[in-house]
Protein backbone atom coordinates (compact mmCIF):
# COMPACT_ATOMS: atom_id res chain seq x y z
CA UNK A 1 0.00 0.00 0.00
CA UNK A 2 1.46 3.46 -1.11
CA UNK A 3 2.07 5.97 1.66
CA UNK A 4 -0.40 8.53 1.92
CA UNK A 5 0.21 11.85 2.21
CA UNK A 6 -1.03 14.04 5.37
CA UNK A 7 -4.25 16.25 4.66
CA UNK A 8 -1.88 19.10 6.09
CA UNK A 9 0.70 18.40 3.16
CA UNK A 10 -2.63 17.78 0.48
CA UNK A 11 -3.74 21.43 1.34
CA UNK A 12 -0.48 22.74 0.94
CA UNK A 13 -0.08 20.79 -2.40
CA UNK A 14 -3.13 23.12 -3.11
CA UNK A 15 -2.21 26.19 -1.72
CA UNK A 16 1.37 26.14 -3.87
CA UNK A 17 2.35 25.04 -6.91
CA UNK A 18 6.19 25.53 -6.04
CA UNK A 19 5.35 23.55 -2.82
CA UNK A 20 3.45 20.27 -4.94
CA UNK A 21 6.72 20.36 -7.24
CA UNK A 22 8.94 20.43 -4.11
CA UNK A 23 7.10 17.45 -2.50
CA UNK A 24 8.48 13.75 -4.36
CA UNK A 25 4.82 12.75 -3.43
CA UNK A 26 3.66 15.56 -4.71
CA UNK A 27 5.44 14.96 -7.75
CA UNK A 28 4.05 11.83 -8.39
CA UNK A 29 0.36 12.43 -7.06
CA UNK A 30 0.57 15.25 -10.29
CA UNK A 31 2.12 12.72 -12.62
CA UNK A 32 -0.92 10.70 -12.23
CA UNK A 33 -3.22 13.57 -12.66
CA UNK A 34 -1.13 14.58 -15.80
CA UNK A 35 -1.10 11.04 -17.25
CA UNK A 36 -5.12 11.37 -17.19
CA UNK A 37 -4.95 14.88 -18.98
CA UNK A 38 -2.58 13.58 -21.49
CA UNK A 39 0.27 15.74 -20.65
CA UNK A 40 2.37 13.47 -18.77
CA UNK A 41 5.51 15.04 -21.14
CA UNK A 42 5.81 18.14 -18.87
CA UNK A 43 6.72 16.86 -15.92
CA UNK A 44 8.55 14.38 -17.51
CA UNK A 45 10.85 17.15 -19.04
CA UNK A 46 11.09 19.11 -16.70
CA UNK A 47 12.00 15.96 -13.96
CA UNK A 48 14.74 15.29 -16.90
CA UNK A 49 16.10 18.48 -16.84
CA UNK A 50 16.41 18.48 -12.78
CA UNK A 51 18.24 15.36 -13.10
CA UNK A 52 20.56 16.80 -15.79
CA UNK A 53 21.52 19.39 -13.37
CA UNK A 54 22.91 16.70 -10.86
CA UNK A 55 25.78 15.57 -12.98
CA UNK A 56 28.83 17.25 -13.68
CA UNK A 57 30.72 15.03 -15.93
CA UNK A 58 30.77 16.64 -19.11
CA UNK A 59 30.10 13.70 -21.19
CA UNK A 60 27.48 12.17 -19.48
CA UNK A 61 25.80 16.01 -19.39
CA UNK A 62 26.58 16.13 -22.99
CA UNK A 63 24.37 12.56 -23.61
CA UNK A 64 21.76 13.33 -21.51
CA UNK A 65 21.39 16.61 -22.82
CA UNK A 66 20.89 14.56 -26.30
CA UNK A 67 18.68 11.84 -24.88
CA UNK A 68 16.31 15.23 -23.56
CA UNK A 69 16.22 16.67 -27.01
CA UNK A 70 15.45 13.53 -28.35
CA UNK A 71 12.44 12.64 -26.14
CA UNK A 72 11.10 16.27 -25.64
CA UNK A 73 12.10 18.69 -28.06
CA UNK A 74 12.65 16.82 -31.46
CA UNK A 75 9.72 17.50 -33.60
CA UNK A 76 9.63 14.03 -34.24
CA UNK A 77 9.28 12.64 -30.71
CA UNK A 78 5.56 11.66 -29.45
CA UNK A 79 6.40 12.98 -26.29
CA UNK A 80 7.22 16.48 -27.55
CA UNK A 81 6.76 19.35 -25.36
CA UNK A 82 5.14 22.74 -26.46
CA UNK A 83 7.70 25.49 -26.51
CA UNK A 84 7.73 28.70 -28.36
CA UNK A 85 9.65 29.67 -31.28
CA UNK A 86 11.77 31.67 -29.36
CA UNK A 87 12.56 29.02 -26.24
CA UNK A 88 12.89 26.12 -28.79
CA UNK A 89 16.11 28.35 -31.10
CA UNK A 90 17.62 28.88 -28.10
CA UNK A 91 17.81 25.11 -26.76
CA UNK A 92 18.56 24.23 -30.46
CA UNK A 93 21.98 26.90 -29.81
CA UNK A 94 22.36 25.40 -26.98
CA UNK A 95 22.50 22.12 -27.95
CA UNK A 96 25.97 23.12 -30.19
CA UNK A 97 27.71 22.62 -26.88
CA UNK A 98 25.41 20.78 -23.92
CA UNK A 99 26.02 22.53 -19.96
CA UNK A 100 23.97 21.78 -17.26
CA UNK A 101 22.11 24.93 -18.38
CA UNK A 102 21.06 23.84 -21.81
CA UNK A 103 17.07 23.37 -21.12
CA UNK A 104 16.80 26.01 -18.27
CA UNK A 105 14.91 28.55 -21.04
CA UNK A 106 13.11 25.72 -21.79
CA UNK A 107 12.36 24.28 -17.97
CA UNK A 108 11.07 27.22 -16.89
CA UNK A 109 8.32 27.72 -20.00
CA UNK A 110 7.15 24.13 -19.00
CA UNK A 111 7.14 24.72 -15.46
CA UNK A 112 4.80 28.06 -16.09
CA UNK A 113 2.79 26.14 -18.35
CA UNK A 114 2.35 23.53 -15.88
CA UNK A 115 1.32 26.37 -13.25
CA UNK A 116 -0.91 28.24 -15.39
CA UNK A 117 -2.62 25.72 -17.57
CA UNK A 118 -2.54 22.22 -15.51
CA UNK A 119 -2.50 23.29 -11.91
CA UNK A 120 -5.29 24.90 -11.71
CA UNK A 121 -7.21 22.10 -12.91
CA UNK A 122 -5.44 19.55 -10.76
CA UNK A 123 -6.21 21.60 -7.71
CA UNK A 124 -9.98 21.65 -8.74
CA UNK A 125 -10.26 17.64 -10.23
CA UNK A 126 -12.20 15.37 -8.58
CA UNK A 127 -8.59 13.34 -8.35
CA UNK A 128 -7.33 16.10 -6.00
CA UNK A 129 -10.51 16.27 -4.08
CA UNK A 130 -10.70 12.40 -3.97
CA UNK A 131 -7.21 12.59 -2.62
CA UNK A 132 -7.62 14.87 0.45
CA UNK A 133 -10.61 12.42 1.04
CA UNK A 134 -8.86 9.36 1.46
CA UNK A 135 -6.16 11.08 3.36
CA UNK A 136 -8.93 12.30 5.63
CA UNK A 137 -10.61 8.81 5.95
CA UNK A 138 -7.33 6.65 6.06
CA UNK A 139 -6.20 9.45 9.46
CA UNK A 140 -9.47 8.86 11.12
CA UNK A 141 -9.19 4.85 10.58
CA UNK A 142 -5.54 4.74 12.14
CA UNK A 143 -6.90 7.25 15.21
CA UNK A 144 -9.13 4.76 15.27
Amino acid sequence: MKPMPSLDEIRCWGDSFDRLMKSSMGRVVFREFLKCEYSEENILFWLACEDLKKDSNPEVVEEKARLIFEDYISILSPKEVSLDSRVREIVNRNMVDPTLHTFDEAQLQIYTLMHRDSYPRFVNSNYFKKLAQRSTSTRKESSA
